[in-house]
């Protein structure tokens, strides 16, 4: 059946405006482009295409990405430094038996939301 994740759309109104802010403020690394609307990224294993919605239909916000870090409070105040706007600073959601799980919430510069997560394990 399936077996990974290829690439997620994600909706957005200006795509050099969007290039931008997952390229200089999220990190990513911009693989290409293809005409003057759509920008491609690599995030893990997942490619990533921003685009304008391909109809009326299309024009909404999309899902929650959920993006996994390393050190979260470190991300956090490296994104924030570029200009990143978060909705909720880190903070715990969950204890787990073997780990916590943080998370912190912002917006990217389409309205998208999105999420960072570390799952902090003990040692």
């Amino acid at each position: 059946m399936l077996e990974s994740i290829g690439q997620i759309a994600v909706n957005v109104k200006d795509t050099a405006r969007a290039r931008a802010f997952y390229r200089d403020v999220l990190g990513l690394k911009h693989l290409f482009d293809a005409g003057p609307s759509l920008a491609f990224f690599q995030c893990g294993g997942v490619r990533l295409m921003l685009s304008p919605p391909s109809g009326r239909e299309h024009d909404h916000p999309g899902s929650i990405i959920y993006y996994k870090v390393a050190d979260l409070a470190a991300t956090h105040a490296a994104m924030a430094a570029k200009g990143a706007a978060f909705e909720q600073a880190p903070h715990l959601v969950a204890t787990m038996p073997d780990h916590e799980l943080w998370m912190a919430f912002l917006r990217d510069s389409e309205g998208n939301l999105l999420a960072l997560m570390e799952e902090k394990r003990p040692g």
